[in-house]
Parts: structure tokens; sequence; C-alpha cells
């Protein structure tokens, strides 16, 4: 299996640069090993999948050079936009 590039949107870098470095770390684990996980797609947002880890929810997609994490949000927060 072939390791994909995976890259953050700016709003995820800023997100994360805010987060305490207990849950920083959490979540850059679980970003680094995509497309592993509790991944779904999200129904109603076409291309977009999901990845659960606790409490929060890593929101990306697929691109022609490999994966995009667009959004990082608590579960309650996470599909309202």
């Amino acid at each position: 299996m072939t390791k994909m590039k995976i890259e953050l949107h700016k709003s995820v870098e800023k997100f994360l640069d805010r987060l305490p470095l207990k849950q920083k770390s959490r979540l850059a684990k679980a970003i680094f090993k995509l497309p592993q996980g509790d991944n779904v797609p999200l129904t109603g947002f076409k291309g977009k999948f999901r990845l659960r880890v606790g409490g929060w929810r890593i929101v990306w997609v697929y691109q022609d050079y490999g994966i995009l994490v667009v959004e990082i949000d608590n579960r309650g927060d996470a599909y309202r936009k």
C-alpha cells in the first residue's frame, strides 16, 4: 500500500494550533493514518468522508494528489454547516 499525501486546510491548521498538546497529538495520529479508521461517507455531502476520533469529527475529501482534511469539529457541531 502506497502512502497518500495528506494536506490540511488552513483553518484546520489554525484549529489544531489552539488545542492542548494531548488532543492535538491524538488527532494528528488519526489524520496521518487516513484513509484507515472509522471512515464513513457523509450523506448529503458528495465526496466528503468523516473520521471519528473520540468526541471529534475529522471531515476530509479525496483530491487528485491525495487527501485534504477540510474540517475538524466536535461531534455536535461537525454536521451543522
